[in-house]
Formats: structure tokens, C-alpha cells, sequence
């Protein structure tokens, strides 16, 4: 009975065994190649998969998600022979995973062997200030050859890209050089633009104040020399109102002679020629209030015909 019973447990194991082996599950976004005898059969897609036991065998599973492979440092010889060390980083994705196995031995030793002899090829036709600006110009160039070499790998280039573009050391400080002194250009410029900006904005201000102060002076003059005229024209006024005769004119006239004398400032002033026929109406006002005038014959009768009223008398000679 015990031999029976090993034999029994024997099967039993291999049955299960030959299960496992028959079925095969597969994750998503991953494939498996089946190989019988050697030799390629199918590819297992995502899901449930069943395979005849001892005979199919699973070669490789490959992972159908796009990947990212960062790249090492590689030193790149410019046009005018400068060495250059460019960082790069590849994303790629398997299309097709019986070639991604059987084409190539191993791809991503394959791609970045491929990405350094490209970028060699590319970067040694620039000189370093291109090869400084035109990340995008290089990318897409090397997109372009890496995308049609690993096609027939079953092997999709998504994208390129450029980590670090490091030049030599004495390159890089004279490049902070060169841009700390267009810094300080581009400072002094904008400085000396503000202060040209300023003064011209000072300049405008000054002129338009300037404009405004003789336009406001000569407003008020305007109306100043207005008043005086209305003061003028009103005081006329009154005195043709009140019908004043040339006697007051005349006395009130000379009433405004010492004031305009007045002031420690005025050194010389002129008599106007109205003074004279002003006098004359004032003498002429006078003679009539002459307590003489109503003697007899005339001022100058009384007095011998001088016209003094005085006796006049003459001195003999002196010898």
C-alpha cells in the first residue's frame, strides 16, 4: 500500500505542477514570448493565458510601458575643439516585443551606444555658443536617427533629451565674465535711461509751471489794469455826476502832488505840464476872493502904476 501511495502523491504533484505551468497570467501592459523547442511560438498578451506544459516555455517577459533611461555623462568634441560633457536621458517604449527580444541582444545597451555615436556626429558639426542654444535643433536631430534605427527593434524613441551641456571650467568663467560684464552694461544703460527719463520729465515740469505762473500773472494783470479802469471810469463818473468846475479840479490836483513825491525811493520826479494851467485856474480863483479888487482903478493905481501896490523908489548912484 505505501509504494501505491507515493505514487499517488508523486501524480498528484506533477498534475499540479503541470497546472501551474499551464496557466499563465499576465499583467497589463506586459507580453511574454512562448518558445517551443526552442523556438518561437506566440506572444502572450495581458490577461489569461494557457500554454501546453514541459513543452511551451516562457523566453521573456518584456514590459510594454514607456520607459526612462538616463544616460551618463559623454564627452563631446565641438567644431572649434572644445570637449563638452552632455547628460542625456532617452524615453523609449517596446512596440513589438518578438523583435524587442530576437533582434537585437540587448536593446538598451544598443540605444545608448547609438545615442553617443549620434550625438558625437551631431555636436562636431556646432561650435559650442550653438551648441549651447539649439537644445531643441539637437533633440530633434537626434530623435529623428535614433527613432529610425531602433524601428526594426521593435522599439519606439519618444523622446530626447538634453540634461547638461557642461563646457570646460576656463570656458565657463569666461562666459560668467562675459555675461556678469553685459549685466553691467545693460545696468548702466537702464540707469542712464532713467536719469535722461527723469530730467526730461523734470525739464517738462519746470516749463509747463512756467507756463502756468506768466499765464496766471498775466491774468491778474489783466485784471488789475481792469479794476484801476473801472476805478477810473467810476471816479469820472462821480465827478461828472457832481459837476465839478475847473476850480476844484485844479485845487485837487494840487493836492496830489505831494503824494506823489512820497517814498524814500523816489530820488527825482517830474512836474507834468498840466501844473501850469492847473496854477493859473488856481491864481484866477484867488484873484477873485482879493480884498483890492474892489479899490478903484486897478491894482496897479494905488501903488504909483507899478502894479505892486508899493511905492517903488530909486537909489541914487554910489561914487
Amino acid at each position: 500500500m505505501q509504494p501505491i501511495i507515493i505514487v499517488l502523491i508523486i501524480l498528484v504533484v506533477l498534475v499540479f505542477i503541470a497546472l501551474i505551468k499551464t496557466i499563465q497570467v499576465i499583467p497589463q501592459a506586459s507580453a511574454a514570448i512562448v518558445e517551443r523547442f526552442g523556438r518561437y511560438t506566440r506572444t502572450l498578451n495581458a490577461g489569461l493565458n494557457i500554454v501546453v506544459p514541459f513543452i511551451d516555455s516562457i523566453r521573456n517577459r518584456i514590459d510594454l510601458r514607456e520607459q526612462v533611461v538616463p544616460f551618463p555623462p559623454q564627452p563631446v568634441i565641438t567644431q572649434d575643439n572644445l570637449v563638452v560633457n552632455i547628460d542625456t536621458v532617452i524615453y523609449y517604449q517596446v512596440t513589438d516585443a518578438r523583435a524587442a527580444t530576437y533582434e537585437v541582444a540587448s536593446y538598451i545597451q544598443a540605444i545608448e551606444q547609438l545615442t553617443v555615436t549620434t550625438l558625437r556626429n551631431i555636436i562636431g558639426g556646432m561650435d559650442l555658443e550653438r551648441t549651447l542654444t539649439s537644445r531643441e535643433e539637437i533633440n530633434a536631430a537626434l530623435r529623428g536617427v535614433l527613432d529610425e534605427a531602433t524601428g526594426k527593434w521593435g522599439i519606439r524613441v519618444n523622446r530626447v533629451e538634453l540634461k547638461a551641456i557642461e563646457p570646460p571650467t576656463s570656458i565657463q568663467d569666461s562666459m560668467e565674465k562675459q555675461m556678469r560684464a553685459d549685466r553691467d552694461k545693460r545696468a548702466a544703460i537702464l540707469t542712464a535711461e532713467g536719469i535722461r527719463q527723469s530730467q526730461i520729465l523734470t525739464a517738462e515740469g519746470e516749463k509747463q509751471s512756467a507756463i502756468l505762473r506768466a499765464e496766471g500773472e498775466a491774468k491778474a494783470a489783466a485784471l488789475r489794469a481792469e479794476g484801476e479802469a473801472q476805478a477810473i471810469r467810476t471816479v469820472f463818473e462821480s465827478i461828472h455826476a457832481g459837476d465839478a468846475d475847473q476850480k476844484l479840479l485844479a485845487y485837487q490836483y494840487l493836492q496830489m502832488l505831494p503824494k506823489i513825491a512820497e517814498g524814500d525811493a523816489n530820488k527825482l520826479w517830474i512836474v507834468p505840464s498840466e501844473i501850469g494851467d492847473a496854477l493859473k485856474g488856481l491864481s484866477g480863483a484867488m484873484g477873485n476872493f482879493n480884498p483890492m479888487a474892489g479899490m478903484g482903478g486897478g491894482p496897479g493905481k494905488a501903488g504909483g502904476g507899478n502894479g505892486s501896490g508899493t511905492e517903488r523908489r530909486e537909489q541914487p548912484p554910489i561914487d
